[in-house]
């Protein structure tokens, strides 16, 4: 874990946090739910198996970034009908966090979602970790146009709406290439690590400036009045 010091963050006024094995740690399996929904809509919309749905599921997030963007972009895909099915999972397995709620109250300035999923489902989840009343607003992948990360337009829509000058703003993520585009913006950057998001061998990844395995741990030494 690469700590941070609060010098390097200071006039930081935006605080920009992926959703997803992001806000809470991918060991929850929150997101197996959504997998297996995500199948299970592909394999009856196509009339396949459940496993060359899953195939074609994780060969299109790959390429494109999101499972939906390419069912949109291949078969004409209802996006809006596809998200309310995919997230209309059990998200009571998260328990509200203290941790979470504390660090996010030591930071200065704004705090958003960027998600590429729905809206609904971030609510849902900051809701049941009992931190959302720390954000001023969820970007998700409809406010995106249906566009996901690692695509350039959407953090340009993002910033555009909430006036977020990029040398001033931070974003969190658990996959490294949609850290990219907010780096070459001028965003600081920080990794959160898990192993379903590893990086390649020798890829190169000196858009993360900071990587960490714990977000927790990682805002805590940066909100700690004594770093």
């Amino acid at each position: 874990m690469t700590l941070p010091k609060r010098s390097d963050f200071a006039g930081i006024d935006a605080w920009v946090f992926d959703l997803d094995n992001t806000l809470y740690p991918a060991s929850t399996n929150l997101f197996a739910q959504i997998d297996v929904r995500m199948k299970t809509y592909i394999a009856q919309l196509l009339n396949i198996s459940v496993e060359d749905a899953f195939k074609l599921q994780k060969q299109y997030f790959h390429k494109y970034g999101t499972s939906l963007r390419g069912l949109t972009l291949h078969h004409g895909i209802d996006a809006d009908a596809f998200l309310d099915y995919v997230h209309d999972i059990d998200h009571s397995v998260l328990n509200a966090d203290p941790r979470l709620d504390a660090v996010l109250a030591a930071l200065p300035g704004r705090k958003l979602i960027y998600t590429n999923g729905s809206a609904y489902h971030a609510e849902s989840t900051v809701k049941r970790l009992g931190v959302a009343h720390h954000f001023s607003d969820i970007f998700d992948i409809r406010a995106g146009d249906y566009v996901p990360k690692p695509d350039p337009a959407g953090y340009a829509a993002l910033i555009a709406k909430h006036a977020v000058t990029p040398t001033k703003a931070v974003m969190f993520e658990d996959s490294h290439k949609n850290l990219g585009p907010a780096a070459a913006l001028g965003m600081k950057t920080v990794w959160v690590r898990h192993e379903g998001m590893p990086a390649r061998e020798g890829e190169d990844l000196t858009h993360c400036h900071y990587v960490t395995d714990d977000l927790l741990a990682w805002l805590a030494a940066l909100t700690d009045p004594k770093a």
